[in-house]
């Protein structure tokens, strides 16, 4: 008899444990889960996901649309804070970007039923990793879909800055193009000269490897490891200083951690030839902005190039915008018509893969629950009749 019991209080168990969870019944295969003729109710049951940005590419959301109930922020903006404490109460899933902040606060207010925080970002500097790890949330972002785009950017930003592309396009609509002149709009080629790449990672080396075919004379980089296949385009390890203090051009690719935050200082930027160009495809965070400006202004180094920036956007008056050896461009740009898409996809499957796991372990506990209380019930049977 109390075996029997105990049976039955497990399965009783199991069925809150499928109620609490919302689990979408339209999801679970297994016939005998909850099955409800009330749209409403289904609906509600589905798993709640939180998307952060309207715009989102559809080729991801769709995936979602069926399996899942879908709280949308309805404006083209980043979502205040406010909002998005309000918004996520309750919540099982976060499809977020990167102007989204995911710390501790934000997570108290989601809730203890919170499993997955996907981010459509290559870098993750806007989540507190740790705080998750302790609630054993798991984690998705899309780290490679940007490679080759941004690698093009980066590109993009050192031919623009060097060769004075953009200041040139302005000189004519200001009608300051009169006669040739042999010394006007000179820029810098890259040929035979050397670059100096700090963070060599995925996308680092992607840079390498298109710079080779410029015929650089060297490309110096700086790494916490040494890296074999640099040999591919002659990459030389070096510390930092030495870098700095030997190239024509510093390209910055390294990820935003509390060790790099700042690390191109005043002191760094000294370290630097007056005619070095220094071109920023990292984060905003990973440089020390008015260390910049004053480099600029002062001229320890000849130029910038950059589409990161503290804040982004800058505001219309901002002193960075107004200086002529400076080019600033929108990180937009490192987005084609393919890499939008193809971010969202990832992480919508992250999401998705997420949830059909955890829905198969419910469904097999509840199944092995299902069979522990059958078998008990024919041991109950067979002690009755003995």
């Amino acid at each position: 008899i109390m075996v029997f019991a105990n049976a039955v209080r497990l399965i009783k168990q199991s069925e809150r444990i499928l109620r609490t969870k919302r689990i979408g019944w339209t999801i679970c295969d297994y016939p005998r889960v909850l099955i409800s003729n009330d749209v409403n109710a289904v609906e509600m049951s589905k798993p709640k996901i939180l998307i952060t940005r309207p715009d989102i590419p559809n080729a991801g959301l769709n995936l979602l649309r069926k399996r899942y109930h879908l709280i949308i922020w309805d404006k083209p903006e980043p979502i205040p804070r406010v909002e998005l404490l309000a918004k996520i109460c309750g919540v099982d899933a976060v499809f977020c970007v990167l102007t989204d902040k995911i710390d501790n606060e934000v997570l108290d207010y989601a809730g203890s039923q919170l499993k997955v925080v996907a981010s459509m970002s290559v870098g993750l500097d806007h989540i507190d990793i740790s705080s998750l790890q302790r609630r054993n949330i798991k984690i998705g972002y899309t780290p490679n879909v940007l490679t080759e785009s941004t690698a093009e950017l980066i590109i993009a930003l050192l031919l623009a800055t060097s060769r004075n592309v953009v200041h040139a396009n302005l000189a004519i609509y200001r009608g300051e193009w009169t006669s040739w002149s042999p010394v006007w709009m000179c820029g810098t080629g890259l040929a035979e000269k050397v670059v100096g790449i700090v963070g060599l990672g995925r996308i680092g080396f992607r840079v390498a490897q298109i710079l080779k075919s410029f015929n650089v004379a060297k490309i110096l980089y700086f790494n916490r490891t040494v890296k074999e296949e640099a040999s591919e385009f002659g990459g030389e390890k070096v510390d930092f200083s030495t870098l700095l203090q030997n190239s024509d051009f510093v390209i910055v690719t390294v990820a935003l951690t509390s060790q790099t935050r700042y690390m191109f200082n005043s002191l760094a930027f000294h370290q630097m030839k007056k005619t070095a160009i220094f071109v920023n495809g990292s984060r905003g965070d990973v440089v020390d902005q008015q260390a910049l400006i004053d480099a600029l202004k002062n001229h320890t180094i000849a130029a910038a190039g950059v589409d990161v920036t503290t804040p982004e956007p800058l505001p219309p008056n901002h002193e960075l915008l107004e200086l002529e050896n400076c080019g600033t461009y929108i990180n937009a740009e490192r987005y084609d018509k393919n890499t939008s898409e193809n971010m969202t996809i990832p992480v919508t499957f992250e999401v998705n893969n997420f949830f059909r796991n955890y829905l198969y372990q419910i469904t097999c506990f509840y199944i092995l629950i299902q069979n522990i209380y059958f078998f008990n019930f024919l041991i109950c049977y067979f002690l009755c009749c003995y």
